[in-house]
């Protein structure tokens, strides 16, 4: 199946959100932690929130990892949908 059909398939919504928010939530994670991980470690979560959110700067944060998930939840999506 094509993948513009695949996107027809009754559960293929349903297992993209499957794939993409949990990837997207650890791929979060792992960002804040190497970004900010000794404001992290010494508790300074104001230091981490100006670092990464004030600013404007959440919408880049955010940005690149919804567009990096919804991107590898479709791909990972069609490939695994039954033919």
């Amino acid at each position: 199946m094509s993948f513009f059909n695949n996107l027809k398939h009754p559960d293929f919504w349903q297992n993209f959100l499957k794939v993409a928010v949990p990837f997207f939530v650890i791929v979060t994670f792992f960002s804040l932690a190497l970004n900010s991980w000794r404001d992290i470690f010494a508790g300074d979560f104001t230091k981490v929130a100006e670092t990464n959110f004030t600013d404007g700067k959440w919408q880049v944060f955010f940005g690149y990892k919804i567009v990096f998930s919804a991107l590898y939840g479709l791909y990972i999506t069609n490939k695994n949908i039954k033919k």
